[in-house]
């Protein structure tokens, strides 16, 4: 009875085992790799919904609307802008700023959904 119930939990298998040594020399648990594998879903679906996000931009915003949302938040691997700089910059007030962001995210939402 004894080496039946041992056969049995033998293949029985916990996130606190050793797997292997790492490079460093230092034990490597299998919660260790697990982990790893839930940081690399993370990212996959980050950059996922990065890309819907940037053909729901192109496909659903004008021009002058784009120009906006991709200066407030640095859509474009620039650093994102207040309502006062995109102003300047476009040459529209803040206000109108405002208002051209807001229905442009409005717009993105619908999209996204």
């Amino acid at each position: 009875m004894h080496f039946r119930s041992q056969r049995k939990s033998a293949q029985d298998v916990s996130l606190s085992d050793y797997i292997e040594a790492g490079a460093d020399g230092a034990p490597l648990e299998l919660m260790d790799v697990v982990s790893d594998d839930c940081d690399l879903l993370e990212l996959v679906t980050t950059k996922e919904s990065v890309r819907q996000l940037r053909r729901a931009v192109d496909a659903v915003l004008t021009d002058q609307e784009r120009q906006v949302i991709c200066l407030r938040y640095g859509l474009e691997g620039k650093p994102p802008l207040r309502q006062r700089e995109v102003a300047e910059i476009t040459g529209i007030s803040r206000s109108y700023v405002s208002r051209i962001e807001k229905r442009a995210l409005q717009k993105l939402r619908q999209a996204m959904e």
